[in-house]
């Protein structure tokens, strides 16, 4: 009995080139792609406009994957994860693409959002305007009335820092490192005065960072999944590919968060009005959601009992809060010291 190939996983029949033959390898086809290595059967020859109108539904429609990955991602917990360990992949977007796409999304969405709110007067009607994503220049560092000469705020072995007579020596290290920090501490009142001058400085080396301290991460998380599932019998891609969904979910959610917010912010300054309590809405229904679907994708991608499933839903989550604060603690000072 033959299976019907489900019609959003083929090629329409006015997009097939109708050959017999792969135009890439010669293999025989016996469907819309050569089995052999795997080109498409397409026809790119036809009136320009109808390939710039299919180029355009190809990308707005993300090859239809992206509309079928994003409702299990959102509301059927680990749903993506066991389909794809199962074999059932093409429909989906990658993992890792999903990842980059939805982390690029999202620190993108946090970066133009961040930007100060600055107030100024009017002088001549006494009125206020919010103004807001103004860039301080740096020049007013130099503007400060800090005194150039105190610049030894540090203090080692009960007396000031002193780069000749007084340095900071770490046992156990290359000399390079104690150089490295010894620079570093040199460095660091004039960095203090200007990241009080301007804010922006730190914020921005900071999300600069972020985003590969999470892609570094994620290694470390699957080993998390590996270590309390130990006796799971899951290879470490396994534990990886779950890995890249839930925080996959996690990028996606926090940004209906953060655009609720924002929106609610712009449109009723006063936090009053039907889009504040929409918002609030958003963020308790969502700030419930998350918990709730870690948990169930936990259950449904490694299917122990709830006991267990719970006792390690714990476990994860504290040791990956504390994986996670130290990052973030490394990467603000990594921040700090690059700037």
């Amino acid at each position: 009995m033959s299976v019907e190939p489900e019609k959003s996983l083929t090629i329409a029949d006015n997009r097939l080139a109708g050959s017999s033959q792969c135009m890439n390898c010669g293999t025989e086809l016996q469907g819309p792609f050569c089995h052999y290595c795997g080109q498409p059967d397409k026809n790119f020859m036809r009136f320009f406009p109808v390939l710039l109108r299919e180029l355009l539904e190809d990308f707005l429609d993300f090859d239809s994957r992206f509309m079928r990955t994003i409702k299990p991602l959102l509301f059927k917990p680990g749903k993506l994860t066991r389909d794809y360990l199962d074999g059932r992949r093409f429909r989906y977007v990658p993992p890792l693409r999903l990842y980059i796409f939805s982390s690029i999304a999202f620190f993108f969405l946090v970066t133009i959002l961040s930007g100060d709110w600055v107030t100024i007067t009017d002088g001549s009607s006494g009125d206020e305007e919010v103004i807001t994503a103004i860039e301080i220049g740096t020049e007013e560092a130099n503007e400060t009335n800090e005194d150039p000469d105190d610049e030894n705020i540090f203090t080692f072995n009960d007396k000031p820092w002193d780069r000749e007579t007084n340095p900071l020596i770490i046992p156990m290290v290359p000399e390079w490192v104690n150089e490295w920090v010894n620079d570093e501490i040199a460095e660091s009142p004039q960095k203090g005065r200007e990241i009080e001058a301007n804010p922006d400085l730190m914020r921005d080396k900071v999300f600069e960072l972020l985003p590969a301290m999470m892609f570094v991460l994620l290694p470390l998380v699957a080993l998390l999944f590996k270590f309390w599932y130990l006796f799971a019998g899951k290879y470490y891609i396994e534990h990886l590919i779950y890995a890249l969904h839930i925080h996959s979910f996690l990028f996606v959610v926090l940004m209906f968060m953060i655009l609720a917010n924002s929106l609610a912010g712009w449109q009723e300054p006063s936090e009053e009005g039907p889009i504040t309590t929409a918002a609030t809405w958003v963020n308790v229904i969502a700030g419930t959601w998350i918990p709730v679907y870690l948990l169930l994708s936990l259950k449904s991608v490694y299917q122990q009992g709830w006991g267990m499933t719970i006792l390690k839903f714990s476990c994860i989550g504290i040791s990956y809060l504390m994986l996670l604060t130290i990052a973030t603690t490394f990467v603000a000072l990594l921040g700090f010291v690059l700037l």
